[in-house]
């Protein structure tokens, strides 16, 4: 008779991963790569950048306070322009401008991650 070989290793002693990538490095570098897209001048350009186009299609108005958005960088009523739904690295939904809204600073680090946070939750939040 042969000898019995040792049980598999449990889950729990594996190396934690980023969802969707092979490694830790493999997920750092996709988050690099989305985060060069708002440098480029696509998306910055002052006269046809896609983030002019948005702030003045919602008349420089945050579209949840209805504030002017007219602050420098980083303060509360600065001019952020948010992705409505969140696009996850699909870049036909990270350029689709219908998709894009004008926020001020403040709602946008507050008020919006509380509700992405919330709708990443099991059930979308939603209580039972």
């Amino acid at each position: 008779m042969g000898r019995l070989s040792a049980p598999p290793k449990r889950l729990s002693s594996m190396a934690p991963r980023a969802v969707g990538y092979a490694d830790k490095a493999a997920a750092e570098r996709g988050r690099d790569q989305l985060r060069r897209l708002y440098n480029t001048k696509r998306w910055l350009d002052p006269e046809t950048g896609v983030r002019r186009r948005v702030i003045t299609h919602d008349n420089t108005e945050c579209q949840m306070r209805e504030t002017l958005l007219i602050g420098e960088c980083h303060a509360p009523n600065s001019s952020v322009v948010d992705q409505i739904k969140s696009h996850r690295g699909n870049l036909v939904l990270f350029w689709d401008e219908a998709n894009l809204q004008a926020l001020c600073k403040k709602c946008h680090d507050r008020e919006k991650q509380r509700m992405d946070n919330a709708a990443a939750l099991p059930g979308g939040g939603k209580s039972l």
